[in-house]
């Protein structure tokens, strides 16, 4: 997982730069980065089945194959259909791996090692991704270097999962779960699951755009686009073993209202030193990236135990959904105002979500509630 997310990384990168370099419209490029959420979404709703029919091992081979070719058809046809196409294909073979490597996870931890575990899975996640961004400086975006290399990264972490010598488990189907009662029983972890859909897809996909329409070079790039990913490794250990002593509800409002600052900031203050800028914008990501592990553990403080399975499969649905809408918007609003509407939009939708947990506290005294340990994972789309 870790090598392939060296290519994820990569990739995501790699798109919107080349995007902006053929002259390819924001709203285009929005459109073209929302297919990958598109394409995550059929895959969360065929890759179990696919799993469970042909088993774990060549489930993750076959869809790390087709993710790899995809990778290189974009390099060949470099045209928004394309693109678009290819991008869903990619977005349904990367939730198929995620199925894949979180069931062979879950069953091979133990309750009192699950936490750990993830928490390492999270942490390589992260740092791949993150180190991904480099990859771009030795390599022209505007040749098919790139895409090459991603294609490499991503068939060479087939490797250690096909000579794995360990059985893979079995994977039942989740049952279904109704998300009006979902809401009920959390809307507040239901609104930030949802807003964290719209900033996670907003940052990963739209941010190489931002920087290069902001006139940013390669190498500052991926300064910005590192920063703004591992920056969500640092705050997660910090933040959740905080939520864990406090009221959470309470601290995703402060997270919220630091991240909306931060954000609000940047958007007015467009002459920053770029040194500042990096800080504020690796303030903001670690702030920010923290709100779905936050509104998911606040979901499972509210559940019991039989249905937690179930609500994790409807939140990672309602997140996946709600990014696949974040490209697209936020491609629009730069087209019109410009790359300001980067940082406004962010800060509005972190301003939203500190506006509907301070009513939701008016309208609701916090009560004594039993507390489930913090869940440690990022948002998968």
């Amino acid at each position: 997982m870790g090598v392939l997310m060296l290519g994820a990384g990569l990739q995501s990168t790699l798109l919107g730069v080349r995007a902006t370099l053929e002259g390819f419209p924001t709203t285009v490029t929005g459109v073209i980065m929302s297919c990958y959420y598109i394409g995550y979404l059929l895959g969360t709703m065929t890759a179990p089945r696919l799993v469970r029919t042909v088993g774990h091992i060549r489930a993750f081979a076959a869809l790390a194959a087709v993710a790899s070719g995809a990778i290189l058809a974009q390099g060949i046809f470099v045209q928004p259909l394309t693109w678009g196409l290819m991008r869903l294909l990619s977005g349904l073979c990367f939730a198929g791996i995620y199925v894949v490597a979180e069931s062979w996870l879950n069953d091979r931890a133990s309750r009192a090692t699950r936490g750990r575990l993830f928490a390492v899975y999270m942490v390589v996640l992260y740092i791949g991704l993150g180190t991904g961004q480099f990859l771009l400086i030795p390599w022209d975006p505007r040749t098919s270097s790139p895409f090459m290399i991603v294609s490499v990264l991503i068939s060479m972490a087939m490797v250690p999962i096909v000579l794995s010598a360990q059985q893979a488990p079995e994977v039942a189907m989740p049952r279904k779960v109704r998300l009006r009662d979902l809401y009920q029983d959390s809307p507040l972890g239901v609104a930030g699951v949802t807003i964290s859909g719209l900033i996670s897809s907003i940052i990963f996909s739209m941010g190489p755009v931002y920087a290069r329409l902001s006139g940013l070079g390669m190498t500052k790039v991926a300064a910005f686009m590192s920063l703004s990913i591992l920056a969500g490794v640092v705050m997660q250990y910090p933040i959740g073993r905080l939520s864990d002593r406090l009221d959470r509800r309470t601290l995703i409002a402060v997270v919220c209202m630091v991240a909306t600052g931060v954000a609000g900031g940047i958007a007015i203050f467009r002459a920053l030193p770029h040194a500042l800028f990096l800080v504020l914008t690796a303030t903001f990501s670690g702030f920010a990236l923290t709100l779905y592990s936050l509104s998911v553990s606040h979901v499972n403080d509210k559940l019991e135990p039989s249905e937690m399975v179930a609500a994790s499969s409807a939140l990672l649905r309602i997140n996946g959904t709600a990014a696949a809408f974040g490209p697209t918007l936020i491609g629009a609003l730069m087209s019109f105002f410009g790359p300001r509407a980067y940082f406004a939009s962010l800060a509005s939708l972190t301003g939203a979500l500190t506006l509907f947990d301070l009513w939701r506290s008016m309208r609701k005294r916090t009560t004594p509630e039993h507390k489930n340990a913090f869940v440690n994972t990022r948002p998968r789309a």
